[in-house]
């Protein structure tokens, strides 16, 4: 493609001029200014100090060579600022990215190994399964999942885990309530008074185990509703489980034997300080209860005996504070820094008609990922959640996010694809099918609405390369938004079948709204957003 060309050309160039700079060293940018031209290099500003040379004279040396013997397709080279070179290049290359959308198609396109590949687990949602899941759960469920859906196009190994914190007071404090429902009482002081205790004691049979028969509902409601999400676990990991191994003991043994735990005051205590910790930290109390960090590392270190090389963990913003510590507890059993990563997801003000709406489990108050996609549809609520960077508050209006209209994000690039989708049909049922893309004329494309998509699709695996290194699903969103827009002034502007549409001209333009919807169908995916064919 047309980077490469470039960068072996500059590379060549320099060499010339007595710089040894391998082509894959070469930094190409699209510039935010078009008007800067096509592509821009660094390249000379990156090796004058080795040469002792004048970047801007050297730039202007590099221009002239290039200029004497240009690469295909670039009609000027330009020198800009300090010593940038920009180059300017005829459409035709763009017609080179639309051949290759549609030979690799959707499996393939905007699909990379950039890297070194590594086996990834990211952990996200693990919440209490004491009830169903509410809003607070549902931007980290659908950021988590979209980081995971980037790093496995990237050519990473994922599976994705939910830690089921089965163990410990709430769950009796849950099934205490079962109990006292299921007998018309109030329930306990501690307990749990959402509508939902009611609506699960009424389908609890007379002799079950309230804590089992409990765990297993509220499991149950949790896997249904991230499915709805278009989610899905590797692993359920089960607390109780981590205990019952004595993956805790050999932890604790582990870290003993690595001289980062010391006694006092007959207490058990992690030197997490000499890992950046802002104080050392208590892991058994003088009494001999496991503080809520110890199963937290047990649990971590499971993970990497399990073979991951790399662990994400996306937690909500009451766990900011938390981050350092257990970054500190995994460097003491041995990993380097780099081997884990959280991600904090910030809050969602929830807004219905006007007003705000707030939550909590205890007290039943409780907005449920549930009635969010009623009240609007898995599709919109993912695309919501996932439209900012997760490290910014977000607001969700209930009414917005449900409006059918194409003020409505999704709804705007979702059909984007069905226009285009609807293209194809149209000219199917007019006589016109796609003929092989090796016999099709595309320099009759050429008008800048055609040229805007496919500077858009030429855009999306950096996009997705980006988004994945980054962590930051919104890249995508805000991509497939943009390649929306482009299409639609496409649609809106350029007929592929009618009076004064030379068959040339139809048949070049159905496969660029073909290149388009390959493109769609991509990002929407990586979004784990469907695209459907008629809205």
């Amino acid at each position: 493609m047309i980077r490469e060309q470039l960068a072996d050309a500059i590379s060549g160039a320099m060499a010339d001029l007595g710089f040894d700079v391998p082509a894959d060293r070469v930094q190409l940018e699209r510039p935010a200014n078009p008007d800067h031209g096509d592509w821009s290099s660094n390249v000379v500003l990156a090796n004058t100090e080795k040469g002792g040379r004048n970047p801007r004279e050297l730039a202007q040396e590099l221009a002239d060579r290039l200029l004497a013997d240009p690469p295909q397709g670039v009609t000027t080279v330009e020198i800009a600022g300090p010593g940038f070179v920009n180059f300017r290049l005829d459409d035709s290359w763009l017609l080179g990215v639309l051949r290759t959308v549609v030979d690799q198609g959707v499996d393939t396109y905007a699909r990379s190994n950039s890297g070194e590949p590594r086996k990834v687990n990211i952990e996200f949602v693990s919440a209490n399964p004491t009830g169903p899941l509410h809003a607070g759960h549902a931007r980290g469920a659908c950021y988590a999942d979209s980081v995971a859906r980037l790093l496995e196009r990237t050519g990473h190994d994922v599976s994705r885990e939910n830690y089921l914190n089965d163990r410990g007071m709430q769950m009796h404090h849950f099934a205490a309530s079962l109990v006292a429902r299921k007998a018309g009482q109030e329930v306990p002081e501690d307990g749990y008074r959402g509508d939902y205790i009611t609506d699960w004691a009424a389908e609890m049979p007379a002799d079950a185990d309230p804590l089992e028969w409990g765990y297993a509902r509220a499991l149950a409601d949790h896997e249904s509703t991230l499915a709805r999400l278009n989610i899905h676990f590797d692993t359920w990991f089960s607390e109780r489980s981590l205990v019952e191994s004595g993956a805790i003991d050999q932890t604790l043994s582990d870290l003993g034997d690595r001289g980062v735990v010391f006694d006092e005051d007959g207490a058990a205590w992690l030197r997490s300080t000499d890992y950046g910790d802002d104080k050392d930290r208590v892991l058994v109390k003088s009494d001999g209860e496991l503080t809520y960090i110890t199963p937290d590392i047990a649990y971590h270190r499971d993970k990497f005996n399990r073979g991951f090389d790399l662990l994400i963990d996306v937690w909500g913003a009451d766990h900011h504070g938390y981050v350092p510590r257990m970054k500190a507890a995994l460097q003491c059993l041995g990993h380097a820094p780099d081997e884990f990563e959280v991600r904090i997801t910030q809050l969602v003000r929830l807004m219905r008609d006007g007003e705000e709406v707030r939550m909590s489990k205890r007290t039943g108050d409780l907005v449920s990922i549930d009635e969010i996609i009623d009240a609007t549809s898995p599709d919109a609520a993912r695309f919501t959640y996932l439209l900012q960077s997760v490290d910014s508050s977000q607001v969700f209006d209930f009414d917005a996010v449900a409006a059918q209209s194409m003020d409505n994000p999704v709804y705007y690039v979702q059909m984007a694809h069905a226009r285009a989708c609807s293209i194809a049909r149209n000219a199917a049922e007019k006589g016109f099918e796609r003929q092989s893309l090796e016999s099709v004329d595309l320099t009759e494309l050429g008008t800048e609405r055609e040229l805007d998509v496919l500077r858009a699709l030429f855009e999306l695996p950096g996009i997705v390369e980006l988004a994945s290194r980054q962590r930051a699903p919104h890249r995508v969103t805000n991509w497939s938004r943009e390649m929306a827009a482009a299409f639609h002034g496409f649609f809106h502007d350029c007929y592929v079948v009618g009076e004064g549409i030379s068959p040339e001209l139809t048949q070049a333009r159905l496969w660029l709204t073909e290149a388009a919807s390959i493109g769609l169908v991509i990002s929407l995916d990586l979004l784990g957003v469907s695209a459907p064919e008629r809205l």
